[in-house]
């Protein structure tokens, strides 16, 4: 295909088959390294048994997390072979229901997908903030683009609740606060087949929302799109042109039709979309405890972690792993 003379004419496709390969390619490599150390290290332990070497065999003991970490990573992208599983994803975070406390804890969601974003090395392109009167997020919008971003994050999906004691209560009182998380996987707008009437969509302009400052946008540039019919609605603010914002919006919209007619094949309802849970007490998927104890608990697969800092500075692998493995 790569050779074809007319591969590179569309820029698009041809990076995204780019990327696929370097994806495969990648996990040929990764394997291949690793079936190599195996097999250098049982040759090793072979030589043990004939030449006992005290230095050769904690060498080898001190490989061993690190060959552990390696196979399991190379186990769980095993997992991901789902339809979608190697698409890019859609993230939208929303607070719930208690003012301040919420829009902050979206916060601290928020920066805790854009670190393991980050740690992954997946590409982050933000779409809509808004933000809270006082602090945090009342919603936001943000594309995480690479190769089996969406595998990752689906199970990400659900209620997340944090409970702690206050920073913005001066009796210091214990607060829960709950936030909820949208994950739909990004698909190639250019096979998607769905015309979209301009008589169902209201499109507003308005001007970007911010903290304030030289970086706030002083145009009304920013575009949210409802499609009347199935009340969906999107947002895009990111760029400066109201031009390029619109046309980012219909692109999210088109997107968004095309996975309400997934649904409505039944085969596709729990896989792309799951049940919608209420953004409250009892529907929470995840537990986030700094107080009186330290503790992240998911409870799906009751997977616990007592390091809540290191866990909200995006360290979440073993959550995803372990509710990737339940569904396998």
């Amino acid at each position: 295909m790569i050779a074809d003379p007319n591969f590179w004419n569309d820029k698009k496709q041809s990076e995204e088959v780019i990327e696929k390969l370097n994806a495969i390619k990648g996990m040929y490599t990764k394997t291949k390294e690793l079936k190599q150390t195996l097999t250098n290290h049982v040759e090793t332990l072979e030589l043990l048994k004939e030449e006992y070497d005290g230095e050769l065999k904690e060498l080898i003991e001190e490989e061993l997390p690190s060959l552990e970490e390696k196979v399991e990573s190379l186990k769980l992208n095993l997992l991901l072979n789902g339809p979608y599983d190697n698409n890019g994803a859609m993230v939208e975070i929303h607070a719930g229901a208690g003012g301040t406390e919420s829009c902050d804890w979206a916060g601290m969601l928020y920066r805790m997908y854009l670190r393991w974003c980050e740690k992954k090395g997946y590409k982050v392109e933000i779409l809509s903030e808004v933000f809270g009167e006082e602090a945090g997020y009342k919603s936001v919008f943000f594309l995480v683009k690479g190769s089996l971003a969406y595998g990752y994050l689906k199970n990400e999906k659900g209620v997340h609740r944090l409970i702690r004691l206050s920073p913005f209560d001066s009796n210091n009182r214990r607060h829960t606060s709950f936030a909820s998380l949208e994950i739909t996987p990004i698909f190639d707008n250019s096979k998607i087949d769905i015309e979209i009437n301009d008589a169902d969509l209201r499109i507003d302009v308005y001007r970007s929302s911010g903290h304030g400052g030289q970086g706030v946008n002083t145009t009304d540039s920013a575009v949210r799109i409802t499609h009347i019919p199935t009340k969906i609605v999107v947002t895009c603010q990111n760029e400066r042109s109201q031009i390029k914002n619109k046309e980012t919006a219909m692109g999210v919209l088109k997107n968004k039709l095309y996975e309400l007619e997934l649904e409505k094949q039944k085969e596709n309802i729990d896989r792309i979309k799951g049940t919608s849970m209420e953004n409250g007490f009892g529907s929470q998927i995840r537990t986030y405890v700094m107080h009186p104890y330290a503790m992240v608990k998911d409870h799906r697969t009751g997977t616990e972690n007592s390091n809540v800092a290191k866990v909200l500075d995006g360290d979440i692998d073993l959550f995803i792993s372990e509710n990737l493995k339940k569904g396998s």
